[in-house]
């Protein structure tokens, strides 16, 4: 091979490594590609909760408007379900998962390998430690707006009983927002507090012990709407309804048939919109997967109350 021949190959070797770089797209630049969010995985702690069943419609209704499929998954109320449930929606290839945590803190590890994994990762309802985004009711405003309706309505005194749930966030601030308020009235007592597991039943059953206890109560709040119907059952099967006044947290369908029965000591509920939470979660998914800048991780949705008196103009879930 001539000494020409030889320069020019030595030249085009060059040229061709030179160029192999640009053909090839960077880490950064495919991390940068937006993606299409097309399945989607809803993860509820308890379908049982009509709250829960109102998610699962709009996730249904939204998820078609955007041409994705939809998986839903019901934990009831099981950290070790929700953990199996996120493995298999991985092993799926979801390119989104909404959860309604369990357990916030114990969730994390499970959330950690579906971001590993290229999934998006939205609590709602309540946080969920490693989640790239949460959308909530603003819960301390929920409690303080239930309970100040009920202060309100016992005259700004008397003995009241707290029915409690299981210890998420959510549930904890409202308790504390209940308490914020109960500080503002020097007449209000909270004689007791009992968890329930956030259902009608054991609603019943922790209300109906604390008031074998306290049986001089004129107020009850229920951390959610199952639990606070549960503790009108338990008031009227002690032949308490026309002494003692409940209030609730969701602006549920039951609450709002309730509200509208007569006779019933079911007085007030601060809203939560379930459906709103997956539409929004859904709409920020979207933003992540395509780069757009988030301008908040934390959404808070506000509540208002639904009373008798404007029980019939509320729009519901």
């Amino acid at each position: 091979m001539n000494t020409f021949r030889k320069t020019w190959l030595a030249v085009a070797l060059s040229s061709v490594v030179t160029l192999l770089p640009a053909l090839v797209p960077s880490a950064s630049a495919a991390d940068n590609t937006s993606k299409k969010v097309a399945r989607i995985g809803l993860m509820v702690q308890d379908m049982s909760n009509p709250f829960f069943s109102a998610m699962e419609k709009s996730a249904k209704k939204t998820a078609a408007e955007i041409g994705a499929s939809l998986n839903v998954q019901d934990a009831q109320v099981d950290l070790a379900n929700q953990n199996t449930q996120i493995d298999a929606f991985i092993q799926q290839k979801m390119d989104l998962i909404i959860i309604s945590a369990v357990d916030e803190a114990g969730i994390e590890p499970a959330i950690e390998r579906a971001k590993a994994a290229g999934i998006i990762v939205i609590a709602v309802d309540t946080p969920a430690k490693g989640a790239d985004a949460a959308i909530m009711t603003n819960a301390i405003q929920a409690g303080e707006t239930s309970c100040n309706y009920l202060f309100s309505q016992m005259g700004g005194k008397g003995n009241v009983l707290l029915v409690d749930g299981t210890p998420i966030q959510t549930i904890i601030d409202r308790i504390k927002g209940c308490k914020n308020v109960a500080a503002k009235y020097p007449d209000i007592h909270i004689v007791g507090q009992q968890a329930s597991r956030n259902d009608r039943g054991t609603g019943l059953m922790v209300t109906t012990d604390m008031l074998t206890a306290h049986p001089d109560v004129s107020g009850i709040f229920g951390m959610n709407d199952p639990s606070a119907l549960g503790a009108v059952l338990a008031v009227e099967q002690a032949g308490k309804a026309s002494a003692i006044k409940v209030t609730g947290v969701d602006g549920s369908p039951e609450a709002v048939d309730e509200l509208k029965r007569s006779g019933s000591p079911f007085i007030g509920t601060a809203t939560q919109n379930p459906g709103e939470m997956v539409r929004q979660a859904i709409k920020l998914a979207q933003d992540i997967a395509a780069n757009k800048p988030i301008t908040s991780r934390t959404i808070l949705i506000p509540s208002v109350l639904v009373s008798r008196d404007n029980v019939n103009s509320y729009a519901g879930w």
